[in-house]
């Protein structure tokens, strides 16, 4: 029997919260609900806003590094530094 109730105790005990939770809460009014609104609505312009300037910021480098033709991709490693000159034999 003890094992059964080591399961069932914290499933009751989180119905109870659950139930008290639901009925503390309330529907906004119309005023609360335009703040909520009004803010979510800012942080999504916001966030389209810093992710397209990470895009735009990132597309010349991204292009910098695809753009590299074989023979200088060859003269440079992972790390970005130049690890061989390029010579006339390249």
């Amino acid at each position: 029997m003890d094992a059964i109730d080591s399961v069932v105790d914290p499933l009751r005990e989180f119905a109870k919260d659950s139930v008290r939770l639901v009925k503390r809460c309330h529907k906004p009014d119309r005023k609360e609900f335009s703040k909520v609104a009004l803010r979510t609505a800012i942080g999504f312009v916001v966030m389209g806003f810093v992710g397209f300037f990470v895009k735009l910021i990132f597309i010349p480098i991204n292009n910098i590094i695809v753009g590299l033709d074989a023979k200088e991709r060859l003269a440079w490693g992972y790390s970005g530094v130049l690890i061989k000159e390029k010579t006339e034999d390249y």
